[in-house]
């Protein structure tokens, strides 16, 4: 599928390119080729003014005031002058005969009375472009004269101009096709990443939902079958389904908090919140989970040196920042060693400590949370990972129901307070999470 993305992508790239380099050779050749154009007739106009300065005339009747021209000096000079320059000059008599001609056999042409340039096509593919000039003297004509120039001069560098125009932009096509194969991958890159997400995550969600209702469904069907056994029992299949049903529904709910985040429609609720207090309200509420795994929970506030008692207010989402450190708290409750395996590893109280302070980044004041427990750690490859949806670093948490949205939705709230959260671990020495939130 991606691969057919990539190749329409990389072909309608071309194509749009491809027109645009042949619209812009074939303005380039016709440019060209007027130029070329009106640099002959120029020219053939140039040399019409210079033989019509240069004719001798001479007087046949004074009296009468006719003129003629002396034909032998007027063009005796001329026909070596414009030689070189491949230009042939007719003259021709008021009569419309012609009496003088630089052609070694004139071309039988009709006589245009025309100051344009025009172009005339002979026998044998022989082509010229004439200018036509009647000369006279007093309203008396003393003839006609015509000024050729042969058209292989401006076909000859049309056809090298349209070979380098044409080898040019198939060279340049040829190219574009592979840099628009090239771009094509990188622009694809991110959908298709998004699109490995997305099956990823279906994936996970699919898996994380079809177990308990797999489970679910089993108990309700015995209890169908067996609707005559101990009521203890169906008691428990009872509490078993309640408790699957509440997992559920614990799952439904960060999946639409996760979804309600990435569309944006996640708002955090702007009010004056005294962190410390929070944070005092969430370690309360963990307290007796810390109790019973023989972990040591505790605060750190570090006052700073004045006396506010807003130091540690922020406006934020008290029921989206209670969630947030509620995660890392149970996650780091979740992943600390027990009292003894601390003692026998370090001589170590097994602890999870929360540190607040205030600290001065950037010229601005922000809160900084850091959540530091005494587990396992975390490997260094699986750092990157960690806030990814349903991650876990031990798989065999999630049969001890643990889904791997926990830090998704503490990154989720994170962002969508406008702060940053970080990870640091160490294999069998700790992990720290560090919050840091814009007063």
């Amino acid at each position: 599928m991606f691969q057919a993305t990539r190749r329409r992508l990389a072909l309608w790239y071309t194509s749009v390119t491809a027109i645009l380099l042949l619209l812009f050779a074939t303005g380039v050749f016709f440019y060209v080729r007027s130029t070329l154009v009106e640099r002959v007739d120029d020219t053939l106009k140039h040399v019409v003014e210079v033989v019509n300065r240069s004719l001798v005339i001479e007087s046949v009747s004074v009296s009468q005031g006719r003129y003629q021209v002396n034909v032998e000096a007027s063009f005796r000079d001329n026909a070596e002058a414009v030689e070189d320059d491949h230009i042939d000059i007719e003259w021709f008599n008021p009569q419309g005969e012609l009496v003088w001609s630089t052609f070694s056999e004139p071309p039988v042409i009709p006589l245009h009375l025309n100051r344009r340039a025009e172009t005339v096509h002979l026998n044998g593919d022989r082509i010229l472009r004439q200018v036509t000039a009647k000369i006279n003297l007093e309203r008396y004509i003393l003839g006609y004269l015509r000024v050729s120039h042969p058209w292989f001069e401006v076909t000859k560098p049309i056809r090298q101009l349209s070979f380098d125009l044409a080898l040019g932009t198939s060279i340049t096509i040829i190219i574009v096709g592979f840099i628009g194969w090239f771009l094509s991958g990188l622009a694809i890159q991110p959908i298709r990443d998004s699109y490995q997400s997305l099956k990823q995550f279906t994936a996970d969600a699919s898996h994380e939902l079809r177990n308990p209702i797999a489970t679910i469904q089993t108990n309700v069907q015995m209890a169908l079958t067996y609707g005559n056994t101990d009521p203890q029992v169906q008691q428990r299949q009872l509490k078993v389904v309640e408790r699957l049903t509440k997992r559920l529904g614990n799952l439904v709910n960060d999946l639409l908090f996760l979804a309600r985040s990435d569309s944006g429609v996640l708002q955090a609720r702007q009010q004056k919140i005294p962190l410390d207090a929070l944070l005092i309200e969430v370690i309360e509420e963990q307290r007796i989970l810390a109790q019973q795994k023989n972990i040591f929970l505790s605060l750190r506030i570090v006052e700073p040196d004045n006396n506010d008692e807003d130091n540690f207010s922020l406006l934020g989402d008290w029921d989206q920042l209670a969630r947030l450190f509620t995660n890392l708290i149970s996650n780091g409750l979740e992943h600390s060693f027990s009292e003894e395996t601390v003692s026998e590893k370090n001589n170590q109280v097994a602890s999870v400590e929360v540190e607040l302070q205030r600290i001065k980044r950037d010229r601005l004041y922000q809160l900084q949370v850091k959540v530091k427990d005494t587990g396992k750690g975390v490997p260094e490859t699986a750092l990157s990972h960690l806030f990814d949806r349903f991650y876990q670093v031990d798989p065999s948490r999630k049969s001890a129901g643990g889904s791997g949205l926990g830090l998704a939705i503490a990154k989720a709230i994170v962002d969508n307070h406008h702060g940053h959260i970080k990870v640091e671990s160490e294999l069998d020495k700790g992990t720290i999470f560090t919050v840091v939130l814009p007063i």
